[in-house]
């Protein structure tokens, strides 16, 4: 990166931080905080100062205008004294449960359409804490990261001692991790909501496509699997018919104490390369497992920047989420001209606007350029060498 981009991008963020009020996180005096500044060999070599408290929400506002993050974080965990330099002496007093989904999870592709696959995921989530959890939706926030995703936050008090176990069983159910398929069959009753419903249609889905293979195809995919022979092959698709019209119709007409259908139907469920599996994991939500995991983690400031798209990381309620536009409502600088370098064709969707981006020299808006700079997409036409 030039000297000249990486001083209009901290420059942006000056003017930024200098004109707007950030809202500190609930119970912020229990929160660490952590940062990464424009410093050094940026963005080459980043580090993070941590362990970070502040005494009044008024303290971390001047801290934050003064010295001007690239990154802004603070714990989704509460201590006892979050400035201390280890996390024993923190002393942990529980933490928010989170949710990260990140489109890089999912598929790669135009930033604009990860931007509206993550925002769907976003919006399966929300239903199935509110539908199938019970969660009190009055205790959710949702964060647009900045980036490629979504935060959710939950911030109920009788989750907030969960430890990492329980944490692990909440994600694993809303990911459709470790499915026991004798149980989806034997418990199934019509109208019920959750993974009951969803596997049923999942295992449809898929027996309708063995089903209409030529045998030979069919048997050799399910021998492609570890633990599944040419002899279970055989018998499991003698037997996928009737299992196919029992599942239609109830599947507690299964007999799930037979050996050969519930082991392959836990291996079709377990093994990657199965793909039953794909499906599950498709019906599922595409959540990161370890951020939910985590009771310490350092999550981004919402109303920060995030300094590899120039976005807000930005607050949204649950209302809002299905009109949310982050390349609108998340870009936070306007048209003002600025001049870039490309390398490179581009075409960039922001502001309602799709501006095309030819290789050289040229003029476009300030959010765009500071978006491209930040992505390392352009740089500032002219300003000689790269920062250091």
């Amino acid at each position: 990166m030039k000297a000249a981009t990486l001083t209009f991008i901290r420059q942006r963020f000056t003017e930024y931080y200098g004109r707007v009020q950030i809202t500190p996180p609930s119970s912020s005096g229990q929160r660490e905080f952590g940062f990464i500044f424009f410093e050094g060999n940026y963005p080459d070599d980043i580090r993070m100062r941590r362990h970070i408290g502040f005494g009044s929400p008024e303290e971390m506002q001047v801290y934050i205008k003064n010295l001007v993050p690239a990154h802004a974080y603070y714990s989704t965990a509460y201590y006892r004294t979050p400035q201390a330099a280890t996390m024993a002496d923190k002393e942990w007093l529980g933490a928010d449960l989170i949710f990260d989904l990140d489109a890089d999870h999912i598929l790669r592709g135009s930033y604009h359409l990860m931007l509206e696959r993550i925002k769907e995921e976003a919006i399966k989530l929300v239903n199935v804490l509110d539908e199938e959890l019970g969660i009190d939706m009055r205790t959710v926030r949702l964060v647009f990261s900045g980036g490629r995703g979504y935060h959710l936050h939950v911030q109920e008090i009788a989750l907030r001692s969960f430890d990492a176990q329980e944490r692990r069983e909440l994600i694993d159910y809303i990911c459709g991790i470790g499915i026991s398929p004798g149980r989806m069959m034997s418990d199934f009753l019509p109208g019920r909501l959750g993974w009951h419903q969803r596997y049923r249609s999942c295992l449809i889905s898929y027996l309708q496509q063995m089903t209409a293979l030529p045998i030979s195809e069919a048997k050799a995919s399910l021998c492609s699997l570890r633990g599944i022979g040419d002899t279970r092959a055989t018998r499991f698709m003698q037997q996928a018919p009737a299992l196919l019209q029992q599942l239609e119709t109830d599947p507690r007409m299964i007999n799930t104490r037979d050996p050969t259908t519930i082991e392959i139907l836990s291996i079709l469920a377990t093994e990657k390369e199965s793909p039953l599996y794909a499906q599950v994991r498709e019906a599922g939500i595409q959540a990161d497992e370890p951020v939910t995991t985590d009771i310490r983690r350092l999550i981004r400031l919402p109303g920060s920047l995030h300094a590899k798209s120039g976005f807000r990381v930005t607050p949204l309620t649950v209302k809002e989420l299905p009109d949310f536009d982050p390349l609108i409502d998340a870009v936070p600088f306007g048209d003002r001209s600025v001049v870039i370098d490309a390398p490179r064709e581009y075409s960039v969707q922001m502001l309602g606007n799709t501006f095309p981006i030819i290789p050289g020299v040229q003029q476009v808006p300030e959010a765009v350029a500071l978006f491209l700079c930040c992505r390392g997409m352009a740089e500032i036409a002219g300003g000689g060498s790269s920062a250091s």
